[in-house]
């Protein structure tokens, strides 16, 4: 069975919420976010988390000071998610295993989602993707496939075409990579898109041109696409876990 890891994007501003506190920190019943991805990778079975932070990253290390399965990484400055991934490559660019990559900021993940996509990943593939499918996909990045289901590339939604704004499946942004392929590729990625970052979907749609196999499973539920923006997401998204939590209280 192949050692496997997880790197969590964690270094965002939060802008729109209008407060000083990093986003990651920001209470969900009366947890703060990201520990809740923490949490969903430690019970899939990951033994070692790179949490790469930016702003506010001694208020985050902080709170969660004291955990010996978290390596630190700093993103000084931001500049999208393939290259937060490239600040782990001091630490992992030797691993032989295989990467999970999530976001911070998306704290109605489920281990069993992981567990599904760890599932559905086989050695040959260099990627895989668990996709949600939403009735109003607005602000996401669009999963193209082909006329045999087969992924094509993933689409940021400020760059998507007016045909491409129609599509359902989206990317939550769970991904599971080969090591080696992740840092090869996300080294190439290139800003040439509306918001001149690194995007880390444009890594897909380089392995899909290198003619390595691509995987996706539809396997997250819409609500749980959701990541915290603003407060009325926040709003959102505690009630959404509150109602989650009294569900498992009554099983």
């Amino acid at each position: 069975m192949a050692e496997r890891v997880a790197i969590i994007l964690a270094a965002g501003i939060s802008s729109r919420m209008n407060t000083q506190l990093p986003k990651v920190l920001h209470k969900v019943c009366g947890q703060p976010i990201l520990s809740y991805t923490l949490d969903a990778c430690r019970a899939a079975g990951i033994k070692k988390i790179y949490v790469v932070v930016g702003y506010g990253a001694e208020k985050v290390k902080a709170e969660f000071d004291g955990a010996d399965d978290i390596v630190w990484v700093n993103q000084d400055e931001q500049k999208g998610t393939a290259h937060a991934v490239l600040c782990c490559k001091q630490y992992l660019q030797d691993f032989e295993g295989e990467t999970l990559v999530l976001c911070g900021d998306g704290p109605l993940i489920r281990a069993e989602v992981l567990e599904k996509l760890i599932g559905e990943h086989s050695p040959e593939t260099a990627v895989t993707l668990a996709t949600a499918i939403l009735d109003d996909p607005t602000g996401y990045g669009r999963i193209l496939r082909d006329s045999d289901g087969g992924i094509r590339g993933i689409v940021e939604h400020n760059d998507c075409t007016s045909e491409q704004l129609a599509i359902k499946e989206v990317n939550p942004s769970y991904y599971l990579f080969n090591n080696k392929v992740l840092f090869d590729v996300a080294g190439r990625v290139k800003a040439d898109n509306a918001k001149k970052e690194y995007y880390l979907t444009d890594a897909v749609s380089i392995i899909i041109a290198d003619g390595m196999q691509v995987s996706a499973v539809i396997a997250v539920r819409p609500e749980e696409a959701m990541s915290v923006n603003t407060l009325e997401q926040l709003r959102m998204v505690n009630e959404i876990m509150c109602q989650r939590l009294q569900a498992r209280g009554k099983e």
